[in-house]
């Protein structure tokens, strides 16, 4: 039964009939509460809840206040589920007309509950025009000693939407901003910035994270995944046996060489300790408790059952042919020592974890909207494999989208589709009995860590660094690493939903690829170790006589690589190390690519047709890569690789020349660009 307040004598202009919930898409059948229940509004099963969320983000309470505060709590959360209600909108009061999300609703109560708490203590009234200015100071400086500036922010926004709902709060708001024409945040001192808040993960923690993630999916998965479907067929053919059957069920299981006795480790020297009872019951397909010691045929049966471990009939646990790997100790063995049902539940929730982290980690997804991956949801999109989801922010229709995947990402969606027993969610719980379809995201990143780093001797995994890695960070690391593809910002946009203000990219968009000093340093040096490899390639290619390229800075390549090969005479041609090290002391700049190779020199940048005629970005070195001219710069190398792409190109322009009616403009553009094409090509017969 609901608890009425005694209200003020003052009315509100919301009647207590109303429902509460105006503005939202209501589920099928949904009763909303109305607007005179005064203790609590219950929004599950009234509105979507998203499955990240706790159902407890969706009950908005108002128990345990006075009247005033709580009729004044009730108005504004009223105001804030409906900003075009008709009241409102009499009132003057003109807001944006996306309604704000019930969990936003029950934070912002809960923070107005913290400001009525305080104002008790401080025995202030409950008349808010009676309040001076430096209260809400003193209130927001309490506020700054216990909590994180964007929590302070919070209160805030509360205290300023107590002045601007004033009109409809029937016990009276704020008669003035405390802090006029300033948004809560620059009261606060943040300012705008394209530095984004979440920070990326750290290599040393991303590396071994992703690794584990994925060895469990294709390494680990597949023995989870058999071991539960043995598992669950053992127990769906039991059956309660009469009396008289039940040595005689014992006896001709045994009698089968190919049926093992699963045993677990023990430290006992009892062999009867090692041994899995309740296990092995199943396994003969008996319900009834066979080995049962106050029974003279349960101990008869557990001697048969003895003489075939000492014989050395036992497997560990469920299966006797797991997967193997190299532990720490250098030794060989299965990954893990043995798993029994108990063991196999906390490795499905391990292996529904891991298949959570590498989608966050690889799609570039939300968490909302990885949780809301539902069965059967990898499709093909434009030509790639791509996941379907629904995305939720900034989408008040909750569209469903497209996010583009690989192929080791897909199988992760595929692993955690068999594992959840959910209707309709991949990510789902994984046994009976269970509830964790709301499981929390972060929990399931720090339960898979500890789960690896605690069983590390038997697994064979790298330690996973103790460091706080949220659902968040993924998006952001994996959009940092790959910022450097052409076209990145782009494409990232499209990926990460970003909405279409600049490219397909917002202003958030440079804010997630930027990139942190540990990430700078490791990825220059991989990218440094991969343009060497390369490049030691041409300069073997070279050594055997091959063909490295063609135009002029193909010839300057060649004769760099001839005097490292004279300079490296004296080990008689003997010893690729010291040349190796020759040539990476020559310095020889050179970046890779598809329609040639550009050997600019930063520090001498001469004929570098991209930088001619041009402003250069302030602080930018090396090419602009999108002013490439590649048939009209010395720089250019073009390796034999590159010339099928250039013929291709030249019948496409030739076949596009023969075309009937092409405009003069159109042709002349054409010819000009035939003619660049047939001048590589020149090059490469010569």
């Amino acid at each position: 039964m609901t608890t009425r307040f005694p209200l003020p004598a003052a009315r509100s202009v919301f009647r207590d009939d109303e429902p509460v919930v105006q503005s939202h898409p209501l589920l099928p059948g949904a009763q909303p509460p109305v607007f005179g229940q005064s203790e609590r509004w219950n929004l599950n099963g009234v509105v979507e809840r998203p499955v990240n969320q706790y159902a407890a983000n969706y009950r908005v309470s108002f128990a345990g206040l006075t009247p005033v505060w709580n009729l004044r709590l009730r108005e504004t959360a009223m105001v804030w589920l409906n900003p075009r209600h008709p009241a409102v909108l009499a009132a003057g009061i003109h807001l944006q007309p996306q309604p704000r999300e019930p969990r936003t609703v029950t934070l912002r109560a809960g923070t107005l509950r913290t400001l009525a708490a305080w104002a008790e203590a401080e025995r202030l009234p409950e008349d808010l025009s009676r309040w001076d200015i430096e209260d809400f100071h003193r209130y927001i400086d309490a506020q700054r000693q216990r909590l994180a500036i964007g929590s302070v922010n919070e209160h805030i926004v509360v205290i300023k939407a107590l002045h601007e709902f004033g009109p409809v709060l029937a016990c009276g708001g704020l008669p003035a901003d405390p802090w006029p024409g300033q948004p809560a945040s620059h009261v606060l001192g943040i300012r705008d910035s394209e530095e984004l808040s979440t920070p990326a993960i750290p290599p040393e923690s991303w590396f071994p994270l992703v690794r584990a993630a994925w060895t469990y999916i294709d390494a680990f998965g597949p023995d989870i995944l058999r071991a539960r479907a043995v598992w669950q067929g053992w127990q769906a053919a039991t059956r309660p046996l009469p009396q008289a059957e039940l040595t005689q069920a014992v006896t001709e299981w045994l009698a089968d060489p190919q049926h093992r006795i699963p045993v677990r480790p023990s430290r006992s020297t009892d062999p009867a300790a090692a041994v899995n009872w309740n296990v092995l019951g199943t396994m003969i397909g008996a319900s009834n408790n066979l080995f049962a010691l106050r029974s003279t045929g349960g101990r008869q049966r557990r001697s048969l059952v003895l003489d075939v471990v000492a014989a050395g009939r036992t497997q560990p646990g469920l299966l006797p042919d797991l997967h193997e790997v190299t532990r720490p100790d250098g030794s060989r063995g299965p990954w893990h020592p043995c798993l029994h049902p108990l063991q196999l539940w906390m490795e499905c929730v391990a292996l529904r974890n891991a298949c959570y982290i590498f989608v966050a980690a690889l799609s570039m997804m939300r968490d909302s909207e990885i949780r809301q991956i539902t069965h059967n949801s990898v499709v093909e999109h434009y030509g790639a494999p791509s996941v379907t989801s629904t995305k939720r922010k900034r989408d008040p229709d909750l569209p469903t989208r497209h996010w583009w995947i690989i192929e080791p990402a897909a199988k992760a969606i595929f692993t955690a589709s068999q594992l959840s027993l959910h209707a309709e969610l991949a990510f789902g719980r994984v046994r009976d009995g269970s509830n964790d379809d709301g499981f929390s995201s972060q929990h399931a990143i720090v339960s898979f860590i500890r789960r690896v780093n605690g069983s590390r001797r038997y697994n064979g995994l790298p330690a996973i660094p103790d460091s706080k890695i949220t659902p968040h960070m993924f998006r952001r690391t994996m959009a940092m690493l790959a910022r450097d593809h052409p076209g990145a910002e782009i494409a990232l946009g499209i990926q990460l939903k970003h909405v279409a203000t600049r490219a397909l990219a917002n202003r958030s968009t440079p804010g997630y690829t930027r990139t942190t000093p540990a990430w700078a340093r490791r990825l220059d040096d991989a990218l440094a170790s991969t343009r060497f490899q390369r490049l030691q390639d041409l300069y073997d290619a070279h050594r055997r006589g091959d063909t490295i390229g063609y135009g002029p800075a193909a010839d300057r390549l060649r004769g760099t690589f001839d005097s490292v090969t004279r300079v490296s005479g004296q080990t008689q041609h003997g010893d690729a190390r010291v040349e190796y090290d020759l040539l990476r002391k020559a310095r020889i700049s050179i970046r890779f690519g598809k329609l040639n190779h550009c050997t600019l020199d930063e520090t001498n940048p001469v004929g570098a047709k991209c930088l001619e005629n041009t402003i250069i970005p302030p602080g930018h070195q090396g090419p602009l890569v999108d002013r490439c001219q590649p048939a009209r710069c010395g720089n250019s190398l073009f390796g034999p690789e590159h010339i099928p792409a250039w013929r291709t190109e030249e019948h496409t322009l030739l076949t596009l020349l023969d075309t009937p009616k092409i405009a003069p403009i159109r042709k002349t553009a054409l010819q000009r660009e035939l003619d660049d094409v047939r001048a590589v090509l020149r090059k490469a017969k010569s």
